[in-house]
């Protein structure tokens, strides 16, 4: 695939399993986070994985540029583009499909520990820095939240239930 036929309008947010996608998977993860961002192999498969749900992005699940997964308990995280493919909205994607399987779920938030690197990115996909910088293998990370509009048009409350309307502006 060459990087002209990957674009935000061409490339589709699939679902994945650990399961079914497991190499696709690992080689988008290996190759962002073990190999250009430096992480321990150990660091980067955990248990949550076989229980998560994942997404694949590209133009079809086999040509996946990028990966993101969902923990049962409203975490996202794992989120990786390619390099080659950075700067055209795949990243955005991802995590707009994981929040919507979130809302799916009737969750009340997501959360994230975003690496400091990359706040300014999850502020403007609508995430909110809370609390302090810490480190999480060895790169500074901040935690970041964001409330979930339920298919309603209301906030989610406690158990996902909806306690009041959105703000329209």
């Amino acid at each position: 695939m060459s990087d002209g036929g990957v674009a935000a309008g061409t490339t589709a947010v699939h679902a994945a399993s650990w399961q079914d996608d497991r190499a696709t998977i690992e080689r988008i993860r290996r190759a962002v986070f073990i190999d250009e961002q430096g992480i321990p192999e150990a660091d980067e498969w955990d248990e949550c994985d076989p229980v998560s749900a994942h997404v694949l992005a590209g133009l079809t699940k086999r040509d996946a540029v990028g990966t993101g997964r969902l923990e049962a308990t409203g975490k996202i995280g794992r989120v990786a583009v390619l390099a080659q493919f950075r700067g055209c909205g795949i990243g955005s994607r991802i995590v707009v499909h994981l929040v919507k399987q979130a809302t799916e779920m009737g969750l009340a938030q997501v959360y994230l520990h975003a690496q400091a690197s990359a706040v300014a990115f999850y502020e403007r996909l609508g995430f909110q820095v809370v609390g302090p910088e810490f480190d999480e293998v060895g790169i500074p990370h901040r935690r970041m939240r964001q409330r979930i509009e339920q298919l309603d048009g209301h906030k989610a409350g406690r158990n996902g239930k909806s306690e009041y309307p959105v703000d329209a502006g």
